[in-house]
């Protein structure tokens, strides 16, 4: 378990570069036959990637939880990137394939992950919260996903927000996830910017060649820094901070939210013209 620390916005001006993407970039999310686990501290959201390969990968408890198995006092959802898989909760199998969600409750002892192909392994990207009540184990296809149109072609970020963890979608305590695909031509993500002080947000940028790259913003919105993002890295923004970037062909990100609510709407807008 990788574990990152808070930081105030007053630290985060001196940051340079290098400082920038070791407390909020996570890198290597996604490596073959492994779990990557990150337990930010703030919100205490916990972000992971698990591929497996020829042999499943089960999600225990560590000493950074303080409880007997991870979903005891905690709530997850799971977005598969990858080949076709397999999570299995307390002996019930759901199969996820490609762009396949599942929210699982608090409570569930027993949790794993395989792929059907281990020469085509699943990603199951994780963002997990702390819970206070059980709610039933949901399945979410992308068809299922309540789905946003946002953008237009004139602005360069043309794109369906579907959303899987969402009131409007399933009960959750304090988690939302969610995908957004840009279309072809489109670029920017979020934009104009906002920022939300009651939630905190993890972005997961996929779907990019080898050659493209996403500028991800961060900061206060009058003295924004930027970090460099490849295929299937993740960000970590704290509330204080915007959440918005720029690649250089269309990308998908997946998005994911902890905080004090659940109303998509409740954000602090900031005019393009006010950046700096």
């Amino acid at each position: 378990m990788d574990v990152r620390y808070s930081s105030h916005y007053e630290d985060v001006k001196k940051y340079d570069t290098s400082d920038l993407r070791r407390h909020f970039l996570i890198e290597d999310l996604f490596v073959k036959g492994e779990m990557k686990m990150v337990y930010s501290h703030i919100d205490r959201i916990i972000i992971a990637g698990a591929t497996p390969t020829d042999k499943a990968i089960s999600l225990a408890a560590s000493k950074e939880l303080g409880c007997d198995y991870f979903l005891e006092r905690r709530e997850m959802g799971v977005i598969n990137i990858g080949g076709p898989g397999v999570v299995i909760l307390d002996g019930e199998k759901y199969q996820l394939n490609s762009r396949d969600g599942l929210y699982v409750g608090m409570g569930i002892k027993e949790v794993s992950f395989e792929s059907l192909d281990s020469n085509k392994p699943a990603k199951f990207y994780i963002n997990s919260g702390t819970a206070h009540k059980a709610y039933p184990t949901v399945k979410i296809d992308l068809e299922k996903a309540n789905k946003v149109k946002a953008g237009t072609d004139e602005e360069c970020n043309k794109r369906t927000i579907n959303q899987y963890v969402h009131p409007a979608v399933c009960e959750s305590c304090q988690l939302v996830m969610g995908m957004t695909i840009l279309e072809p031509g489109s670029n920017w993500n979020t934009m104009p910017c906002h920022t939300h002080d009651r939630r905190m947000e993890v972005y997961l940028y996929f779907d990019m060649d080898d050659d493209s790259v996403v500028f991800h913003l961060m900061g206060r919105p009058d003295e924004t820094r930027h970090i460099v993002m490849k295929n299937e890295q993740a960000v970590i923004s704290p509330s204080w901070s915007i959440h918005s970037g720029v690649g250089t062909k269309n990308y998908t990100f997946i998005w994911g939210m902890v905080g004090e609510n659940q109303t998509f709407t409740d954000m602090d807008g900031v005019p393009t013209n006010q950046l700096k």
